[in-house]
């Protein structure tokens, strides 16, 4: 009885020590800015983070979400929950209360404040992937391009672990044509386009584009001129796939895809 008892007990606490090393908590609205320039800043830029509560460091994955730079709200993609990562949702300020430009600069400043605090949340800033949909993959290809964001952070883009766009814009982000009275429908290349960045020392990219006859406004074909370029200028690792079926709403079947590119990455690291 007494070994019955013993084992029991025992396997009571590995039971418990396995569920404390995968048990996730998720923390909401943390600020990102320290000196928000306005009320604005300060109420937007704010993140989420789920995170393991225990356990080594995990890699990073920040999401920027959609909404054309004028709308949406951070999220955490439930699909990307408790699958060995810290996820963080990152939300952002609004054109046309502010320029593009703005935008940008708080995506940079959220890789910066999780570069820095990463250890808190049992995340490795060796790790970090940065990923979003539609204007959310816009950003993250921006300031991995356009390596002067992350500069003015103290912080050099190409430590980035990698970068997985959703229907990203690679031509000039339509708000920021708007800004300067140009048609959505006229395409424009200017220092508010990833392809104007294109270089070949650049992390890892993927970039994942929705069904080419479905997406919105030759979306597919600016991502494959995107990858075209980046494997012209002799990038290591520049990845396009085009989800078929799918239209610009190609979230859910792109996850799967991101998470085992990230996997890729990670053992290709090591």
């Amino acid at each position: 009885m007494r070994v019955i008892i013993l084992f029991i007990t025992a396997l009571g606490s590995i039971v418990s020590l396995y569920a404390q090393e995968n048990a996730y908590k998720t923390l909401e609205n943390i600020a990102y800015v320290s000196a928000p320039e306005s009320d604005y800043q300060r109420d937007q830029c704010k993140m989420d983070i789920h995170y393991p509560s225990a356990g080594g460091k995990k890699p990073i994955i920040l999401w920027f979400h959609g909404g054309g730079l004028t709308g949406g709200r951070k999220e955490i993609p439930s699909f990307l929950k408790e699958k060995g990562f810290v996820i963080v949702g990152v939300g952002y300020r609004f054109a046309p209360q502010v320029k593009v430009d703005d935008i940008i600069k708080d995506a940079a400043k959220a890789v910066s404040f999780i570069v820095k605090n990463a250890d808190k949340y049992h995340g490795d800033n060796q790790q970090i992937f940065v990923s979003g949909h539609s204007a959310g993959g816009y950003l993250a290809l921006m300031i991995a391009l356009n390596k002067q964001y992350l500069q003015q952070e103290n912080y050099d883009a190409d430590k980035l672990a990698g970068i997985i766009s959703f229907s990203g814009q690679a031509v000039t982000h339509f708000t920021a044509r708007k800004e300067k009275g140009i048609d959505e429908k006229q395409p424009t290349i200017d220092e508010f386009a990833p392809l104007y960045w294109v270089r070949k020392d650049a992390p890892p990219i993927v970039l994942l584009s929705g069904d080419r006859e479905l997406e919105l406004l030759g979306r597919y074909e600016e991502n494959a001129y995107l990858k075209r370029m980046l494997d012209i200028v002799g990038h290591p690792y520049v990845k396009l796939v085009e989800l078929g079926g799918y239209n610009h709403d190609m979230v859910y079947p792109g996850l799967p895809v991101m998470l085992n590119e990230v996997q890729h990455l990670l053992k290709a690291k090591k």
